[in-house]
């Protein structure tokens, strides 16, 4: 069929054509040819070869906005609002977003705010999130014209102006490249549905001739039709440009689209007056009554080489393997099989309608070519020469490089591959043996057998190597087991330190077993907790207390399974306990009595609307009652916080409840020996984190004590029995705020209770040694331990010097307060040892750098620690986990030298003492506490 031609088509328009259907001929000759070798190579790229997002480029909107009618207006006045009725050039923004199957692929992309003036151009490049080569066949791009309404019910008042879908891919599946027209359908936005509603090429409608004849296409909308294809392959570079000619083939191109234009508008006039009278029986196409036939130009990129679509195909997983040889790796086999539901109303029966289905990425872990690489390297036929083989001198300063790193820094695959092959050689370092395990790789079984065989000729390692082997790192059954060997050579005493984290290491025995109660029963680490507790009741107090606590955690569903391996372990330990004493099994059912009637009565109090003397009331009337069995108690009860110390009764009138929201109760307990053993205890409040505090403080007096620095510590005891509440050991002292209002300083409190003429500062020489070493040792471990929101009210200060912190809401470096210093060193603190010039200040400093370089000498154990109490649910822990141990780790500089350390101390004494912002605080915290009460 012949193209009607224009008999005023320029000479350049006409030599395109001829072009195009010559090149069509030749290939069509081609392809018949017998000579096929002559045949030209036709030269593409497969989608998978090429690693490049989608980009989409947003050029203009073109069509003519018909004007509301005023009446119209009035009947929607919603329309009057919107910003494209007031002006034809309003300010539109678009989104882009990926559809296939029906299903968006990532979030929406948008145009930046853009003004425009005479025309809606936005000429824009999106990035889509998606590469070409991730990209599947029927992908589209769901493009969606947002107007602005004041009156929308969206949050950001955005209406549709209007939206279209285009295909990324064309029928032949190859890749669309260059200028793309799209029809925008006006008040719809885009969707991505396998069979949209919004297409950017909708399907062209047969008319009938002869009720619509008159309503045919004129000659130059037909015309434009026919040049459309070409000018894009004139865009493309397919067709060689003339400069002149273009010029005025494109001026051409400009008339026809002025005459379509008006053949368009009097069409439509015309189809609406027969439509009116009934002329017209079948219903027009679309674009003939649509006086809004608006049009956005994209640009897709453009490549040299055409791109075909092209599957990807994986190999089938090794599912046999992977049944056979369970992966180790505790984060992969933690995960759920998966599982698809048939849906509500299929199922029948418990477990019908389940479907289980491989998935062969769960559990596979380690690079394939590391892999390989690893068994080159160690092949185990030079196995027994690796047993004579000594590194020279410059492979020996390598390999004490890696030994001197902290347990946070992993290792390279070279420094593994050094570890392994010089493993023989390194049995006689224990510093080593750590290193040697995260070397082995566990998943062969060849490797994993060499090294467990190798593991009894190690060098006793220390406590700290064996806490780092309990961690989640590490989930070998041997490799724990060795870790507990080496823990059944400490003392009670020393187990009691670790006791919190040994607890928390049970979460990761769990990974080499299917069950909660086989990791219970089978679990190393927790038969010798068990086995020890039981024959020691002070240990066994607080394993039973921690296992409590584990227990009565918040609800949840990936806890559930942690929450049955500690139920076990009790179970297994009250049985232990019946065969070893009965009556250590009792005490601490009676211990559970106690503190659930101390929990009912701070909870009555907490609720009581009462002003505070009437709740002091309350208590005492409460605690006097013999129901509760707090008045005398028989026989004597080892108190839960302190199982060193034996209660018969209270002293009711000696109790108070604190001014604070929770009400904590203030109970004096009457001791077997007459003593009094004042405490407090809350409800409402999480105390593990400041027991943690509690724990690391009394372990860093012990390493301390260790080395011959006695700092005065005064770490009282805290104990949480559940989740939300626990009891505090009560220390008589008073706050430097208190002292400070009530003594005018510091200064005068100790003088006061400790007199002494003689001395420069009139204090007794005992009770100042007893200060300046209890505020170096507090200064040196609150700034370790990251402790914040320090004011006067929680720095607390007893009649014989001792000084201590209490209130560990904030650590690891949190602070609720700006600016404030690293390091609590307050004037008030510094006043009372005569100032910064002050030869007790000098005692102070020395004090700090000795504290400080002792515990850089253990940061190895602190950090293992804080590693085992990483899934601890630990309020300032859980925020950051996988941070946690890096703040710490900051704090003791281990890049440093010792002398390069006592210098950062030093700095850190200086600002922190001269601190602004630490005084700023103090006075408005005094402030908000004096208008509170």
């Amino acid at each position: 069929m012949d193209h009607p031609q224009l008999p005023d088509l320029p000479e350049a328009l006409k030599r395109l054509l001829p072009s195009a259907s010559d090149a069509v001929a030749r290939n069509r000759d081609r392809s018949v040819s017998p000579n096929w070798c002559n045949m030209e190579a036709f030269t593409f790229a497969h989608s998978t070869q090429v690693n490049l997002p989608i980009w989409v480029k947003i050029c203009s909107l073109e069509g003519k906005q018909r004007e509301i009618p005023f009446s119209e207006q009035l009947e929607n006045p919603e329309l009057r609002w919107r910003a494209s009725t007031d002006n034809p050039c309003s300010d539109l923004y678009v989104t882009a977003q990926l559809w296939s199957d029906s299903k968006p692929l990532g979030v929406p992309v948008q145009t930046p705010y853009k003004a425009f003036k005479t025309e809606r151009a936005w000429n824009e490049w999106l990035e889509m999130p998606m590469s070409i080569k991730d990209a599947p066949l029927n992908l589209q791009i769901a493009i969606t014209v947002w107007d602005l309404s004041p009156l929308a019910d969206t949050p950001d008042h955005r209406i549709p102006y209007g939206g279209t879908t285009i295909s990324v891919y064309d029928e032949d599946g190859m890749l669309k490249m260059g200028r793309q027209k799209c029809k925008i359908h006006r008040h719809k936005a885009a969707d991505g549905f396998s069979s949209t509603t919004t297409p950017s090429s909708p399907p062209v409608k047969r008319r009938n001739p002869d009720n619509l004849s008159v309503l045919n296409q004129s000659k130059a909308e037909q015309e434009l039709e026919r040049l459309e294809p070409l000018i894009k392959k004139h865009e493309m570079g397919e067709i060689p440009r003339i400069d002149w000619m273009d010029q005025m083939l494109f001026r051409q191109i400009e008339k026809l689209r002025i005459d379509a234009g008006a053949a368009k508008d009097s069409r439509t006039i015309l189809c609406k007056k027969l439509m009116s009278k009934g002329q017209v029986e079948d219903s027009p196409d679309e674009e003939i009554v649509d006086e809004e036939n608006f049009v956005l130009y994209v640009d897709f990129q453009r490549y040299d080489l055409p791109i075909l679509w092209v599957d990807h195909k994986y190999p089938p997983p090794p599912v046999s393997s992977h049944s056979q040889n369970p992966p180790t790796n505790p984060s992969s086999a933690s995960k759920p099989a998966p599982e698809v539901r048939l849906g509500p109303g299929i199922e029948e029966g418990e477990g019908a309608g389940v479907i289980k289905i491989y998935d062969g990425e769960v559990g596979q872990t380690g690079n394939p070519c590391e892999d390989k690489h690893r068994r080159l390297i160690r092949s185990h036929r030079t196995g027994f020469m690796d047993r004579d083989l000594k590194p020279n001198p410059k492979i020996r300063d390598e390999l004490n490089a890696v030994l001197s790193y902290e347990p946070t820094q992993s290792l390279t695959a070279e420094e593994k591959d050094l570890v392994w092959r010089f493993r023989y050689y390194l049995t006689r370092e224990k510093r080593a043996l750590t290193k040697f395990v995260k070397s082995v790789n566990w998943r062969d079984e060849g490797e994993s057998r060499q090294a467990v065989e190798i593991l009894p000729k190690w060098t006793e390692i220390d406590v700290d190597d064996a806490l780092e082997l309990l961690g989640p790192t590490f989930d070998n059954s041997e490799v724990r087991s060795y870790a507990v060997a080496r823990l059944r050579k400490a003392d009670d005493e020393e187990l009691l330190l670790y006791l919190l984290q040994l607890v928390q290491a049970l979460k990761y025995e769990e990974s080499s077993f299917e069950q909660a109660d086989d990791a219970a029963r089978h679990s190393s680490l927790a038969n010798f907790l068990i086995t020890r507790a039981a024959n020691n009741f002070k240990l066994g107090n607080y394993l039973h207390w921690y296992l409590m606590v584990e227990c009565d955690d918040a609800p949840s569903a990936s806890l559930s399974t942690q929450r049955r391996l500690f139920a076990r372990v009790e179970y297994y330990f009250m049985v232990e306990l019946e065969k070893v004493n009965s009556e250590h099994r009792k005490t601490l059912r009676r211990q559970g009595e106690l503190v659930v009637v101390l929990s009912k009565i701070a909870k009555d109090i907490r609720s009581s609307r009462e002003a505070r003397p009437a709740k002091i009331e309350l208590l005492k009337k409460m605690l006097r009652d013999p129901k509760n069995e707090i008045i005398n108690i028989d026989p004597p009860l080892p108190l839960p916080i302190d199982p060193d110390v034996s209660v018969v009764g209270c002293y009711p009138d000696e109790s108070n409840v604190f001014k604070s929201t929770l009400s904590p109760l203030q109970i004096t307990f009457k001791t077997d020996d007459g003593g009094r053993y004042p405490l407090l205890f809350k409800v409402g409040d999480d105390l593990r984190q400041d027991q943690l505090v509690i724990q690391i403080i009394i372990l860093m007096d012990r390493l301390l004590q260790k080395e011959n620095l006695d700092l005065k510590l005064t770490p009282y005891r805290i104990l949480a029995t559940s989740s939300n509440a626990g009891a505090v050991q009560f220390i008589p002292s008073t706050s430097l705020s208190a002292a400070s209002s009530q003594y005018k300083s510091i200064l005068a409190y100790l003088k006061e209770n400790n007199p002494d003429e003689t001395e420069p500062l009139g204090v007794r020489k005992e009770t100042m040694d007893t200060y300046i070493k209890s505020c170096a040792g507090y200064c040196v471990i609150t700034y370790i331990l990251g402790v914040g929101d320090r004011h006067l009210e929680n720095l607390l200060l007893a009649p014989d010097g001792h000084f201590f912190h209490a209130d560990f809401g904030f650590i690891l470096g949190r602070e609720p307060k700006p600016f404030a210093p690293p390091m609590k060193l307050c004037k008030e603190m510094v006043e009372v040892m005569g100032g910064q010039n002050s030869p007790h200040f000098m005692q102070f400093k020395q004090h700090c750098f000795t504290a400080y370089t002792t515990l850089r000498k253990s940061a190895n154990l602190i950090l293992n620690l804080f590693s085992l109490m990483v899934d601890a649910n630990i309020q300032d822990i859980r925020l950051e986990p996988d941070k946690a141990v890096l703040k710490v780790k900051e704090r003791f500089h281990l890049e440093l030298t010792e002398e390069e350390a006592i210098r950062h101390f030093e700095q850190l004494i200086g600002y922190s003492a001269n601190a602004i912002f630490g005084v700023v605080i103090d006075r408005l915290h005094e402030f908000v506490q004096g208008w509170r009460a």
